[in-house]
């Protein structure tokens, strides 16, 4: 069945998938798997001999460096005049003093210069950032010139290392041939994880991940214990996603940097996802929360001179919650830092994953993917066009949501029209979809608000009488 369905997917999709099995060599093991395998891909082909390998591990070491080879890097390139580089670069532009300043993360440089004609060529680096490999020019200050403005390295060619062109159409037609079981897999595969370990509730569970990350303005929590992948996921499957992991987060990163004028992580990524949520410290965390609840209900924010940006941003709270059995032990408060444990931050939340659910990611031999899947930058830039896309309407003309008792909220239904309909994307892009097919997407869809519900009757049970959400179809 495995051979069939990788043979069939390699036929139907012939230059956009690739051996799982690769992403694991050694060879590429530091770079994010959205780059790596297109680097395998693209530099060593499908089925590459070691002397492929060989040569992709000396391009990797030569050209994306780790931290501690900051200064040996920059020698280098004061010495000999230029240096290529991989790493994921990002210009922002300041109109008042003339200058287009590249950030430069594995040189912790954040005012580089930029040949303005690689812009007009590659636009993205305007906006997200692009990865790819860059020549850098140093250029010394002349003796007595005044302080220069910006660092001076200049990046005078780039050539990107990821998709572009993305046909989204013929992606939606191609998607048709594969039957609702086989596209599951698919999906399995190219999240890296071997589908035949999971049952089918816990592959949906798995892929529902995915919905911030094709629908806007999504907000959902998970909670479960640790290895199964939560992070993994978030941390190779997007270069449209942040994940912060722990630490210090400042108002800034999030949102707006009022001294260098850049926008913040919300307001140019597709997903911002917050791990290990307990840990995770705020600095002026009533700003930062205040903020968050605002955005999480309207899809606009402020802060400073920065007046009411819109973004479709999605945001995912991820924390290890103690098991015992098949249920957690822990009250889901507790995982929570203290500013965000009032009902009217929970009530914005749109889903509970049940991360408990899910089984661990022990073994790489049984656990993760062993056949074919879709290169994760290709799948990464379709899901990124698929967030421009709603399937909400054809969901409320058919479903009529209630509850046993009290009343179904805006909020309720905003979360389940959003929440199917990202599922419903997944399953099935191409927007061919029977009952059966809606009737999966929205038993998810209630199922996650209802733990949401379920939660805000325990912290404030005053406020939220217990009901139970449900849905009929016309």
């Amino acid at each position: 069945m495995k051979t069939t369905l990788d043979a069939k997917l390699r036929e139907v999709f012939p230059d956009e998938v690739v051996n799982k099995r690769l992403s694991l060599v050694q060879e590429v093991a530091r770079l994010p798997r959205f780059i790596s395998e297109y680097a395998i891909k693209d530099l060593c082909g499908d089925k590459p001999d070691p002397s492929a390998l060989a040569l992709l591990a000396k391009f990797v070491k030569r050209f994306y460096p780790e931290p501690k080879e900051r200064d040996r890097v920059l020698n280098e390139l004061m010495t000999r005049g230029e240096y290529t580089l991989l790493d994921e670069f990002k210009v922002t532009v300041d109109p008042k003093k003339g200058l287009r300043r590249v950030e430069i993360p594995s040189l912790r440089i954040h005012d580089a210069m930029i040949m303005p004609s690689i812009l007009e060529e590659y636009k993205p680096l305007l906006e997200a950032g692009m990865w790819g490999t860059a020549t850098l020019r140093y250029q010394p200050p002349k003796f007595g010139e005044e302080e220069q403005e910006q660092t001076p390295i200049i990046i005078e060619k780039f050539e990107p290392l990821q998709y572009s062109n993305i046909d989204l159409e013929d992606f939606k037609r191609r998607s048709e041939m594969f039957s609702t079981e086989e596209w599951v897999d698919i999906l399995m595969n190219s999240l890296g994880m071997n589908p035949d370990v999971y049952s089918e509730r816990s592959k949906l569970l798995y892929i529902s991940r995915l919905i911030p990350l094709v629908e806007q303005n999504v907000n959902f929590v998970e909670f479960g214990p640790r290895a199964t992948g939560k992070s993994f996921l978030f941390r190779n499957i997007s270069y449209y996603v942040r994940l912060y992991s722990g630490g210090q987060i400042s108002p800034a990163v999030l949102f707006f940097h009022g001294t260098y004028r850049t926008i913040g992580d919300i307001g140019v990524r597709d997903c911002v996802v917050f791990d290990e949520i307990s840990r995770i410290r705020f600095q002026n965390p009533d700003e930062i929360v205040g903020k968050l609840k605002d955005f999480m209900e309207s899809g606009e924010y402020e802060r400073g001179t920065l007046r009411r940006a819109r973004s479709g941003c999605s945001l995912v709270f991820m924390g290890n919650i103690e098991v015992q059995g098949p249920l957690p032990v822990e009250d889901y408060s507790t995982i929570m830092p203290e500013c965000m444990r009032d009902s009217a931050f929970i009530d914005r939340l749109h889903g509970l994953i049940p991360g408990w659910e899910l089984p661990k990611i022990e073994q790489s031999d049984i656990h993760l993917s062993q056949g074919y899947g879709f290169i994760t930058d290709y799948f990464c830039e379709i899901m990124h066009e698929l967030r421009k896309e709603s399937y909400q309407y054809h969901i409320s003309e058919r479903a009529n949501l209630y509850a046993d008792r009290g009343k179904v909220t805006i909020r309720d239904q905003k979360s389940i029209l959003r929440t199917a309909s990202g599922l419903l994307k997944l399953l099935y892009p191409h927007g061919r979809f029977d009952e059966e097919a809606l009737r999966t997407c929205l038993d998810l869809a209630v199922e996650y608000r209802q733990r949401i519900h379920d939660w805000l009757c325990q912290v404030s049970p005053g406020e939220f009488e217990r009901k139970k959400l449900s849905y009929s179809l016309r």
